[in-house]
């Protein structure tokens, strides 16, 4: 609306209405979505994770453990290891063409991983319903239960692909 002012740190108006909606950085459809999508996450090949399998709501990872990832106590930070399931969630929730964002995870630790640990993560769906869906994702060093996630995806709603600087 006209004349209602904006929270430039949130983007929403008083009430919580949003002012805009940021755009996803790919409109990308078809077989091979997910593929296309991990070769442009800079932030997860920067890490080293490796997409060994996407198609058909599942998707397997890997990522190795490394010195920089270790926390005080000298075990993998948890943020690491959510990063890993939450790009397999991606991945898996992509594969089937429509861009599709998170709406939500929860992850639970099971076990620490260390430096050097070869971590997978396999991500599964659960059900598709509308524009939503669930997906497990376990993660592993070699058979030992890491952590166990769970995501709800969105199907963003189509439209215009976004303009450079991510404004619609």
């Amino acid at each position: 609306m006209a004349g209602r002012r904006t929270d430039r740190t949130t983007g929403r108006r008083p009430g919580g209405e949003a002012d805009h909606v940021a755009q996803p950085t790919t409109t990308d459809r078809g077989p091979g979505a997910a593929q296309r999508m991990f070769a442009a996450d800079t932030a997860s090949q920067s890490l080293g994770i490796e997409l060994l399998s996407a198609g058909d709501g599942t998707a397997e990872l890997a990522m190795t453990v490394t010195a920089a990832m270790v926390n005080g106590h000298g075990i993998a930070h948890g943020g690491y290891v959510f990063l890993l399931a939450d790009t397999a969630f991606a991945c898996a929730c992509n594969s089937h063409g429509p861009v599709t964002v998170a709406a939500g995870a929860d992850v639970t630790f099971v076990a620490p991983a260390r430096e050097g640990d070869r971590l997978r993560a396999t991500a599964t769906e659960r059900v598709r319903f509308g524009r939503s869906g669930v997906y497990d994702v376990t993660v592993l060093r070699g058979d030992e239960v890491i952590a166990e996630f769970r995501g709800h995806s969105r199907v963003y709603p189509a439209g215009p692909p976004p303009k450079p600087g991510g404004r619609p």
